[in-house]
């Protein structure tokens, strides 16, 4: 029994797997490249005041007040913070603000992660639970985060968990798991429903019950689902770490130091852009890092148990 158990939940190695790994922060890179290209086009082919038709603006200024050169943004990070003798630099303020982001929107994706795959075992599991709840689970995205942030805020206020008070942090990693939970639930829902009838027959003429079906079966098939899932829940991770962190005004972040820079804003926007730069940064490398976890998992990402290969 457990050697036709194991036929049937092994994936078989995919060689491409191995070049994933490299290829995606090469394609990363090389779009960031054309981003950059393309900013400068637009600053010598658009004009400085924008282009209006009948009165509407239809392409906007591109005057350095409003949109900087690129090495323009690159020179800001070396100026000083502020203009006191040994002050940081600007590249060094987005730094420490966004490793502080960092770890919030680390945890909070930890924490989405965790509730998604439960909800989506428990959706799997009992078909009561997938119509109660995920109708919820969608309609919960519809809420605007810029308003969802302070009123989690203002709860917290409230609460104290093993008589520790409520911290500003804490808000901003349940806001971030908030937009982080909903593509794993979703993905990991589709992907434990990956595997054909013929696979689930074979391990039910065996006698297999749920949990074995569960780990030797739907659990290798929902990789190839799970995985985009997470990128996109690290991504959303970020984006909710950064906007609690507008939304709340909590200090330390990237996001408040986006409000501080676009205040400085008034004739060079320099900084602003480089602090909305670093804001990408962090989100290329949080969903980087779920790439290693692609890289751990690649024999199972080529295609699901218990289906055809098509290739």
């Amino acid at each position: 029994m457990t050697s036709v158990l194991d036929q049937a939940s092994v994936v078989a190695p995919t060689p491409a797997g191995a070049n994933r790994g490299v290829r995606r922060p090469l394609m990363a890179v090389v779009a960031v490249g054309l981003l950059l290209v393309f900013w400068e086009l637009v600053k010598v082919l658009v004009p400085e005041n924008g282009v209006s038709i009948a009165g509407v603006r239809v392409l906007p200024r591109t005057d350095d007040g409003a949109l900087p050169h690129v090495w323009s943004v690159l020179a800001a990070l070396t100026e000083p913070e502020v203009n006191v003798a040994g002050a940081r630099s600007v590249g060094a303020a987005i730094a420490s603000s966004g490793l502080f982001t960092f770890g919030l929107a680390v945890l909070g994706f930890a924490l989405g992660t965790v509730v998604g795959l439960v909800l989506a075992v428990a959706m799997q599991r009992f078909v009561w639970v997938e119509r109660s709840v995920l109708p919820y689970v969608i309609v919960s995205q519809t809420v605007p985060l810029i308003a969802l942030a302070p009123l989690v805020a203002g709860w917290g206020g409230k609460i104290a968990i093993g008589g520790y008070a409520w911290q500003p942090w804490m808000s901003i990693t349940v806001i971030a798991s908030y937009l982080a939970f909903f593509p794993v639930a979703v993905g990991m829902l589709r992907g434990l429903r990956a595997p054909d009838r013929a696979a689930l027959d074979l391990m039910h003429s065996y006698a297999s019950g749920w949990w074995t079906t569960l780990v030797r079966l739907r659990l290798p098939a929902s990789v190839p689902h799970l995985i985009p899932a997470l990128r996109l829940a690290a991504a959303a991770a970020v984006i909710g770490a950064v906007v609690a962190e507008i939304s709340t005004g909590t200090t330390g972040g990237i996001g408040r130091q986006i409000i501080v820079f676009s205040q400085q804003a008034t004739g060079d926007a320099s900084r602003l852009y480089a602090a909305v730069l670093g804001a990408a940064v962090l989100g290329l490398v949080v969903t980087g890092l779920v790439s290693l976890l692609d890289i751990a998992l690649g024999r199972y990402a080529g295609r699901s148990p218990g289906r055809k290969d098509r290739s």
